[in-house]
């Protein structure tokens, strides 16, 4: 009789710690495939098909290892189709003395598993996740007593703890932020490098097969699927950024270009969040890189902050303000999601880029999600539950312990600015600077008002004139509301009808 050990499909690594411990000659791991993990929300094919096929891959690496796995695939008879249900069957399967895992990412499974000892009527242990910089208990005590949270703080904290880009006590470099550095929009002759992607071996392709019999009406296409589904192919990813995409990162970060999706993004966030990668070793590598000199430093701490920065801060929002936190409205916005979210049928062209490259890919950059269809949910009010739905659908690094604080704190402000010290809000003009899009667009960028304008133009105004009583006290909000004032009640009226009627059109 030994212990049943249930490794999750984010918890890829043999460095999980529920397999702490493991003892070959009687323990069991528990993977398991179910479909209310597909469905509870209506995840993008290519973002299923990767974790399926990375936990197949992975489950045959243990048996490799002479690690006993008990591998319920999603179309075996008699699956439950829930983790609850499956770990109840295997418990008859094993007898076994206790269950181990490592604590799930997302708040629902955590609450499903905290029952599990009373349902099943043995012992339960669940432990910590140690794969992150900071423990939940870290987080908090940085946070307590703060009237305001900001990851800048949080990150100079963890720089110092990890060493990370520090020489001695001082940032290397002579600055915590290079971010000001991080602006540049692409060169008129610009050409994106080639990308590491992966054809899909037997193993992935049945996987995908099986994903268009399941779940024919999801979201998204397979034509293009790419990403790593080995720990063998996450390291060869990385290395190709390092070696290829790094030394630019950090000029063009902010860039958007018709047609090329990846720039010099890192495409590494769904193997880190899988397990296939560590943090901490991609974080060294992008310092090794710089200390070897070959990546500049405001890109190798424009990548590093994403990681030891923002990941790990929001990762701390997520559980130390869940599950309230889900339900913040903080402006009231109601509308519900546009269709084009899911067609891509827009007039937008940025709209329509970045939704065809979500679409095709499962991605689009941070930019494209923050500034482009996060701006656009944000101008327009809708509904904070809706467009947080949907980014945790369509994204394949969207796991919701990252992307629900992301989405509803940093995108669309329904937390009231607990997380951000400012909304994120941006007419057609910052657009136009960042990216190729508006010159094929039609809508005109230069147009404030009237049918041709472009919507994030009124869209901007009417914004601030609708949330005047919830932002005007925002410091960093004094220039726009002086703008504003200078124009006029009848200009201010024409912005309120030209959004008005322009969203008539998205919500039929």
């Amino acid at each position: 009789m030994g212990v049943l050990r249930v490794v999750l499909g984010d918890q890829l690594t043999t460095d999980i710690s529920a397999l702490s411990g493991l003892d070959r000659a009687c323990d069991t791991v528990l993977m398991m495939e179910v479909a209310e993990e597909g469905t509870y929300v209506a995840h993008h094919k290519q973002k299923i098909v990767m974790i399926l096929s990375a936990m197949r891959h992975f489950a045959r690496g243990m048996r490799d290892q002479d690690i006993a796995v008990d591998y319920v695939a999603l179309d075996d008879a008699g699956n439950t189709g829930s983790f609850t249900g499956e770990i109840a069957r295997a418990v008859s399967r094993h007898n076994p003395q206790a269950i181990v895992m490592t604590e799930p990412g997302e708040w629902r499974l955590r609450e499903a598993f905290d029952g599990l000892s009373d349902m099943l009527g043995l012992p339960v242990m669940i432990w910590e996740d140690d794969r992150f910089f900071a423990s939940h208990g870290r987080f908090s005590r940085w946070a307590k007593g703060r009237k305001t949270w900001r990851m800048e703080h949080f990150y100079r904290d963890m720089r110092r703890e990890t060493g990370l880009l520090m020489d001695g006590d001082k940032p290397a470099g002579g600055a915590w932020n290079f971010d000001s550095s991080n602006r540049k929009a692409l060169p008129k002759d610009f050409r994106p490098p080639e990308r590491r992607r992966f054809e899909p071996d037997d193993v992935t392709r049945k996987v995908m097969a099986l994903v268009e019999a399941r779940f024919p009406d999801h979201f998204g296409t397979l034509d293009a699927f790419g990403w790593p589904v080995t720990r063998k192919q996450a390291r060869e990813a990385l290395d190709d950024f390092i070696d290829h995409a790094l030394p630019a990162f950090g000029d063009y970060q902010d860039a958007m270009k018709a047609g090329a999706p990846f720039l010099h993004h890192a495409l590494l966030a769904p193997a880190i969040h899988l397990g296939l990668l560590s943090p901490r070793e991609v974080c060294q590598a992008a310092q090794t890189a710089w200390r070897e000199g070959r990546a500049p430093i405001n890109a190798v701490e424009g990548f590093i902050r994403q990681i030891l920065g923002w990941r790990e801060y929001i990762r701390g929002v997520y559980w130390n303000l869940m599950p309230d936190y889900a339900e913040g409205n903080a402006l009231g916005a109601e509308h519900p999601l546009p269709s084009f979210y899911w067609t891509g049928k827009t007039d937008m062209r940025c709209m329509r880029e970045a939704i065809e490259s979500t679409r095709d890919h499962a991605y689009s950059h941070h930019i494209q999600r923050l500034m482009v269809t996060g701006n656009f949910a944000l101008l327009a009010g809708i509904a904070p539950r809706e467009i947080e739905r949907w980014y945790l659908a369509v994204y394949a690094d969207a796991f919701e312990w990252v992307e629900l604080p992301n989405t509803l704190g940093m995108t669309v402000l329904a937390d009231g600015g607990r997380i951000v010290s400012k909304p994120y809000a941006a007419s057609g003009a910052y657009i136009h600077r960042m990216s190729d899009f508006c010159k094929s667009c039609a809508y005109d960028v230069k147009q404030k008002e009237g049918p041709r304008a472009c919507p994030f133009n009124h869209l901007y105004w009417s914004f601030m004139i609708r949330n005047r009583s919830e932002l005007e006290g925002n410091p960093r909000l004094a220039m726009p509301y002086r703008t504003l004032d200078r124009m006029g009640e009848k200009r201010q009226a024409d912005y309120l009808a030209d959004s008005s009627a322009f969203l008539e059109t998205c919500f039929d």
